[in-house]
């Protein structure tokens, strides 16, 4: 990497607009490489080429060329602190029920008493003919089959044949979409 001149620095430091743009364009590949290293769930790389950004301008405005420290390198240096930081901040086992959570999609809200209480109704409704018509049997090989069962494995559980749980749960789906 080229050595980045005191001039183009020193007006960096004064707020110059042109030579802050010249200089983040120089050290946009130094921040988009830690980027790619420092993602994380609730981090992602725009946040991370954010936190390099930071880490640049602190870079810039605490930089002394009286200690011998080439810029680039120092540069490079806060950039990395800045990434690691934001990663290290964003992992945190606090913020893990914000970064396993599923959101909700936008045009969805949240349901209100009125239709929780409906679909409270109605599952009620489905227990109570889920009891009503199925024999023990079929009651038996639909649920193991709604637990993720294989009719193998809920035959050997229940002490029948394949076969007839298949049928039982069969029968069972017949009832159920018969019920009013």
């Amino acid at each position: 990497m080229e050595p980045v001149s005191q001039d183009l620095i020193r007006r960096a430091a004064a707020s110059d607009e042109a030579a802050l743009a010249a200089l983040i364009a120089r050290m946009m590949p130094v921040i988009r490489k830690g980027a790619w290293a420092s993602q994380a769930p609730g981090h992602d790389f725009d946040d991370a080429v954010q936190e390099g950004l930071i880490g640049l301008f602190a870079a810039v405005r605490s930089y002394d060329p009286e200690r011998g420290v080439p810029f680039a390198g120092y540069a490079a240096s806060c950039i990395a602190n800045a990434q690691r930081d934001a990663y290290r901040a964003a992992t945190r086992k606090k913020y893990a029920p914000l970064n396993d959570s599923v959101p909700l999609p936008e045009d969805q809200a949240a349901p209100g008493p009125e239709e929780l209480a409906i679909a409270s109704e109605a599952f009620a409704d489905v227990q109570d003919r889920i009891d009503t018509l199925l024999s023990p049997l079929e009651r038996a090989a639909l649920l193991a089959s709604l637990d993720g069962m294989s009719a193998a494995d809920t035959a050997r559980v229940l002490g029948r044949t394949p076969k007839a749980v298949e049928n039982a749960l069969a029968r069972a789906r017949r009832k159920l979409r018969g019920a009013p």
